[in-house]
């Protein structure tokens, strides 16, 4: 096991951390990298490097208020090799997913226009026919009025409204 002291490059002890790890480190043997943590952004970046070379991060934890540390096991180049293609084989995988989530989005964007479209045809064509009833009953309505005449009202019958008045009551 071997010890790093990368505190006093900051921010930019990634590629030192690497050439370490490569070329400071047996097959199979752990070193352990101390750095500054400055954002964070340093111990999600630093994980990630580690990562991408094929490496096993082993451990990563605070070494004090400002430091941080990981354990990082140098591995055989074959296991490195696997690991690579394993990353570019998920990241392939990934990215054909995405290209077909976004043509799936696509398609159902332009289906969902159709529909929006064609709803919209029906409604105006449906508010034409209500309009082109509408017409046709007012004409309808206004030549019915024209052809029949107003009836005319009856006379009220005398013989009735005197025998109304006419009828007195009974005196007991």
């Amino acid at each position: 096991m071997k010890r790093y002291d990368l505190r006093h490059l900051k921010d930019d002890f990634y590629d030192r951390m690497v050439e370490l790890i490569d070329k400071g480190l047996k097959v199979g043997e752990a070193g352990i990298f101390l750095f500054e943590v400055g954002d964070f952004s340093s111990i999600q970046k630093s994980a990630d490097v580690i990562k991408e070379t094929g490496h096993d991060l082993m451990n990563s934890l605070k070494f004090n208020e400002v430091d941080w540390t990981v354990v990082v096991k140098k591995v055989d180049e074959e296991v490195r090799k696997e690991r690579a293609e394993k990353i570019a084989a998920a990241k392939a995988a990934a990215e054909k997913a995405a290209k077909e989530a976004e043509e799936a989005a696509a398609l159902k964007a332009a289906e969902e226009a159709k529909a929006k479209e064609e709803a919209e045809k029906a409604a105006a064509e449906e508010a034409e026919a209500e309009k082109k009833a509408t017409e046709e009953a007012a004409a309808k309505e206004a030549a019915a009025k024209a052809e029949k005449p107003a009836p005319a009202k009856k006379p009220v019958k005398k013989s009735v409204a005197r025998r109304n008045t006419a009828r007195k009551p009974k005196a007991k």
